[in-house]
């Protein structure tokens, strides 16, 4: 396995949420499509795994309770991840 940049991980998160949010929007219209509904489920899956490996090596991508912090409280540190890339 490669590891990757955080902004790497970052770029592959934001397509994955992109990717997941289409297929939701799709399956809300079509929810008898098996295989979109696969794909959702991969996609997911995917998803929480990079967010895990980026919260585990860059602190929380987001707060309100989705992840826990190490100490000192992770939140404030600089990047934020709004304020990164490209």
């Amino acid at each position: 396995m490669v590891d990757m940049t955080r902004e790497e991980l970052k770029r592959k998160i934001q397509k994955l949420e992109f990717a997941a949010v289409e297929l939701n929007l799709y399956l809300d219209n079509h929810p008898n499509e098996q295989k979109a509904l696969v794909d959702y489920n991969n996609i997911s899956k995917d998803l929480c795994a990079l967010k895990k490996e980026y919260e585990s090596k860059y602190g929380p991508l987001c707060n309100f309770g989705n992840a826990p912090s190490a100490y000192p409280w992770q939140w404030v540190n600089e990047p934020w991840p709004w304020e990164t890339g490209e």
